[in-house]
């Protein structure tokens, strides 16, 4: 059944209306709740350091840290001023979490250490594609050897019709105009030449898909 379909906005993720708009449609969003049951349940069983790149109001280090009590230091990371103050209301009294503001188009250098799992929720898919190769890269030096890098994104369908499908499925009546969508196959191949063994589409629906990949499987 297609969701309800709404005036979608174009303001840019700074624009607290979208903002407003994209998190109260996000929990009637059923058809992506597999994909995120799918990503916990392939957080390792004991991680310590997480990092979520695109963070949102916190959605995934929500999830993470729900089913990993284990995690002692979760970033999160994000480039909108909008995003960024939700997410630090949803983390006020965990100490155990970090918010920051980064834009994924420049290098995450400036993250230290190695981090048990790396995941990322829908922000990815905003990067040109040379971009993303060069993050994947990035990704795979900051995980630990054991670590996984779990990225539930929006990706491009097979043809325009399939996409417009998608569109109203998901009660959209546009495209995001910042979206540089890129194929699953493309984005296997991009993980596994960035330094991953093993690199998988582990759950799709229409274009929304969970990427799981690792240094050492």
């Amino acid at each position: 059944m297609a969701a309800e379909i709404e005036e979608t906005p174009v303001g840019g993720w700074s624009d607290e209306a979208q903002v407003d708009w994209y998190l109260k449609r996000l929990p009637n969003l059923a058809p992506r709740i597999p994909g995120e049951q799918m990503l916990a349940e392939l957080l390792p069983e004991a991680p310590t350091r997480m990092l979520d790149l695109g963070c949102g109001d916190g959605v995934l280090g929500r999830l993470a840290l729900s089913h990993r009590p284990s995690l002692k230091e979760v970033l999160c990371l994000d480039n909108s001023d909008a995003m960024l103050s939700r997410a630090r209301a949803t983390f006020a009294d965990d100490a155990r979490v970090t918010v920051a503001k980064h834009d994924l188009n420049q290098s995450l250098g400036g993250a230290s250490g190695a981090f048990d799992v790396i995941t990322s929720g829908c922000a990815i898919h905003h990067l040109a594609d040379a971009r993303k190769q060069a993050l994947f890269e990035e990704i795979a030096r900051l995980l630990n050897d054991d670590g996984v890098f779990l990225n539930l994104d929006v990706v491009a369908s097979p043809n325009d019709r399939l996409h417009q499908d998608f569109l109203v499925a998901i009660g959209r009546t546009a495209d995001d105009p910042e979206d540089r969508l890129a194929p699953v196959a493309s984005q296997e191949i991009w993980l596994r030449e960035a330094g991953f063994n093993l690199a998988a589409c582990m759950w799709q629906w229409r274009g929304f898909a969970l990427f799981a990949a690792w240094k050492h499987p």
